[in-house]
């Protein structure tokens, strides 16, 4: 019997490419694997994403196609950011049940729980309460996506044999992360700016905010091994852990971090030596984010790469990206 053909949106992107990562180092064969870059693709067509699964027929689906970004880009392209995520997830899942694919994954985001959710954030927590103003567009878009793979196994898995399911990783980082000065997340920013305030000597760097808000990140390829392992989960045992309109399964490292205590920690990773800074006229966003981790580690998961030696595997990521 042949290895199962399988389709990653969004392979160039960093969850998508850790995905590839993984199932490449458990034995997947490279030309089973249905990879699209998005010049060649664009997932926001509905025509153009119906045309490549009907073509390919895929028998699994990793749905990590997204538009992400920090809080500045949240803020500043909001209307981006909820109409492509809308439209990647729509065409994707629908395209998928049109043409058969009984097994999808869907990687949703954290910032799907309520601003001011119950810390730490169980999966129960979901459309409690208002969620945070600065990315609720790329919220609303992630929820919408957990709704659709619901929807479609309430109304078609018993008759299809329809299988979707839905992980929300924490902040991520590491290979293949986006390090652009204004539209990137917390680690790869603060990577950028110490390296260059490390070249420049540099007194001082600025971070933005208080430095008090507590997060958690948890290694790329970390998730990339949680999908696997929730998409391989024995369907009785997936049903007995989740609810038909409860099924999305939090994945983090179940530890946080304050932003100053991050900061720092980068700093020396990268050997910057000035003083670090804060600006508490910048927006923090919510004071806490850390996700309860429990259903999954229950479920046989658990995380393999510390901070640290993340950040460390990261720094050597930015500098092999920015050798030219």
């Amino acid at each position: 019997m042949s290895a199962a053909k399988i389709f990653v949106a969004g392979h160039r992107g960093m969850v998508g490419s850790a995905i590839v990562r993984q199932l490449l180092a458990q034995g997947h064969p490279e030309d089973r694997l249905i990879l699209r870059r998005s010049s060649e693709l664009d997932l926001t067509n509905q025509q153009a994403v119906m045309d490549l699964l009907s073509r390919e027929k895929p028998d699994e689906i990793y749905l990590a196609a997204a538009k992400v970004g920090g809080i500045h880009a949240n803020n500043t392209y909001p209307a981006e950011f909820i109409y492509q995520n809308l439209m990647i997830e729509a065409n994707i899942i629908h395209g998928a049940f049109c043409v058969g694919v009984r097994k999808l994954l869907f990687l949703g985001s954290s910032c799907i729980y309520p601003k001011l959710a119950p810390q730490p954030m169980r999966e129960d927590a979901l459309l409690t309460g208002a969620l945070e103003p600065t990315n609720e567009p790329y919220g609303i878009a992630k929820i919408a996506g957990i709704k659709l793979c619901e929807s479609y196994n309430r109304q078609y898995g018993a008759s299809h044999g329809l299988d979707y399911r839905s992980v929300m990783p924490t902040n991520l980082y590491g290979p293949g992360d986006n390090y652009h000065p204004e539209n990137s997340h917390v680690i790869p920013a603060l990577i950028r700016r110490f390296h260059e305030a490390k070249l420049q000597r540099l007194p001082s760097v600025t971070i933005w905010g208080s430095g008090r808000p507590k997060r958690e990140f948890l290694y790329v390829d970390d998730l990339a091994v949680a999908s696997l392992h929730v998409m391989h989960l024995d369907k009785s045992t997936y049903d007995a852990y989740t609810r038909p309109m409860l099924s999305h399964i939090n994945v983090g490292c179940g530890q946080d971090i304050s932003i100053a205590e991050l900061a720092s920690l980068i700093g020396r990773v990268i050997g910057f030596e000035g003083r670090i800074e804060f600006d508490p006229g910048k927006p923090d966003g919510p004071p806490k984010k850390l996700l309860d981790n429990r259903l999954l580690t229950s479920l046989g998961w658990s995380v393999s790469v510390g901070l640290e030696e993340g950040l460390h595997r990261a720094y050597t990521d930015f500098l092999e990206q920015n050798r030219s």
